[in-house]
């Protein structure tokens, strides 16, 4: 009988935002694949958890581990998907650990938690009711310059991930594409210097925010 493979939300910052049943969960697996194994292990030390038998899983090592974690699985062993912090599988690539076991039928149950994209999308104070979340924008130019005119028809709240590297370049693209709209910056969720600032994409860009940290950005779709 093969195990169960399960999807485990990890804090995005904040240490106590973990579930009780993802703690229990982690307790009880014998193989945690994730995205670093130190950060992972300082999770588990903080909740006095013992530690597991942990592999890496992170984007470029992910298909030559799947076919391990998928033995692992079938010989009867339970093991857990866990990411640096968040879901699992957004933004992430453990989504083609569970399409391969999905596709070998073994059970996959989620152990839903933390997400930086909704926890900033819900203090944005944008609409809710329908959104799409981007991701991290294409790095090439012209990949990048064609996705942005494609969102800039979009009428759902947009959500989007950017690094402290291009986040200056990205509201300045951002409106010079899609017009000074509403949105808000939302950086270092839930931890010790978290800061969400709102106004229009040009007002953002003037503040002297922190340029460091992780960012999510909210941005009003069109409106037609």
């Amino acid at each position: 009988m093969s195990g169960k493979l399960f999807v485990i939300a990890t804090p995005i910052g904040n240490m106590e935002d973990i579930t009780l049943r993802a703690l229990r969960v982690l307790s009880e697996v014998s193989l945690v694949a994730c995205e670093d194994t130190r950060r992972t292990r300082k999770l588990l030390a903080h909740h006095r958890l013992r530690t597991p038998e942990m592999v890496s899983y992170y984007e470029g090592n992910e298909q030559a581990r799947t076919p391990e974690l998928l033995g692992a699985l079938e010989s009867g062993r339970d093991v857990a998907l866990v990411s640096d912090s968040g879901t699992p599988g957004v933004s992430d690539p453990g989504y083609r650990l569970v399409h391969a076991a999905a596709r070998q039928g073994i059970t996959v149950i989620p152990i839903p938690g933390p997400s930086a994209a909704v926890a900033g999308l819900v203090i944005s104070g944008l609409p809710t009711d329908r959104f799409v979340f981007e991701g991290f924008l294409p790095r090439k130019k012209g990949a990048r310059a064609s996705r942005i005119k494609e969102l800039a028809r979009e009428t759902r709240t947009l959500v989007i991930y950017e690094s402290v590297h291009r986040i200056d370049r990205t509201l300045a693209e951002l409106c010079e594409v899609m017009g000074d709209r509403e949105a808000a910056l939302c950086r270092e969720l839930t931890k010790e210097h978290e800061e969400v600032l709102r106004g229009t994409l040009s007002a953002i860009a003037g503040v002297g925010f922190a340029r460091r940290g992780e960012f999510v950005m909210v941005i009003r779709g069109c409106e037609r």
